[in-house]
């Protein structure tokens, strides 16, 4: 059976109980909310259920939005992709936010305010993840200083996307030439070793053709490519009102 939406295994007792009772949607719970985001962005866990609850109270309340709390929440949802977390959270943000002034979420006009380009910006990191563009990824993190500040709130953003992105490619790949995977996970050198051998417990082939060896992935029940055999049993009996009417005369 599988895990509950609504479930966080590091989720304190206060939290829950607002989650499960009439203070969810009690506007001076907001500051408690946003205490316990703050507090996920320090400790690395997560708890998409009460983010989004918290989202949902600003929609009643814009006057209690604060835009860091947001930007924040959208940060810790890509740490978890490929769920749908982040889309979840767009769902719940303003209209105009989500359709600033600017036509293009990778080029936000200069009249946006702050959170809509904020915003843009994350759903086109958002973009790239989903597209599997890792490179691409990597690439826009580092283009702007926007970035950086967006994510400097979230304790090891870094270190998180690259888990995710390796638990991916786990899920996809059973081996991956060492200069792609490089890439992918903007590491290098004896840094990219130590992640693929002691955290992810891959092993490395260097007696291959391919330049700087292969990267060899475990078998696993996601990876494991498996024969699919499709019987069909029909009997004739089945059939038989079809083949009737074939014999039929037209009226």
């Amino acid at each position: 059976m599988g895990i509950a939406f609504d479930f966080a295994q590091d989720r304190p007792e206060h939290i829950n109980e607002i989650l499960n009772g009439l203070d969810r949607y009690n506007p001076e719970t907001t500051t408690v909310f946003q205490d316990y985001v703050t507090q996920q962005c320090e400790d690395r866990t997560y708890d998409c259920y009460a983010n989004l609850a918290l989202l949902k109270l600003y929609q009643f309340n814009p006057h209690l939005t604060r835009d860091e709390t947001t930007t924040n929440i959208l940060v810790k949802a890509l740490t978890v992709f490929p769920s749908p977390d982040f889309s979840l959270c767009l769902h719940l943000l303003p209209p105009h936010i989500l359709h600033p002034s600017s036509t293009s979420s990778s080029s936000p006009a200069a009249g946006d305010a702050p959170l809509s380009e904020a915003v843009q910006k994350l759903a086109t990191l958002n973009t790239l993840l989903s597209q599997a563009d890792y490179k691409g990824f990597w690439n826009t993190l580092d283009s702007d200083d926007l970035y950086a500040d967006l994510v400097a709130d979230v304790n090891g953003f870094e270190e998180l996307m690259r888990v995710r992105i390796a638990v991916t490619v786990g899920q996809s790949c059973r081996e991956v030439e060492r200069s792609v995977l490089e890439t992918w996970l903007q590491l290098h050198g004896q840094e990219f070793e130590r992640f693929i051998v002691d955290i992810c417990g891959w092993g490395l082939d260097d007696t291959t053709g391919a330049p700087g060896g292969v990267v060899l992935i475990p078998v696993n029940k996601e990876n494991e490519a498996k024969e699919t055999v499709v019987r069909e049993n029909v009997k004739f009996d089945q059939f038989s009102r079809v083949v009737k009417r074939a014999y039929e005369q037209p009226a």
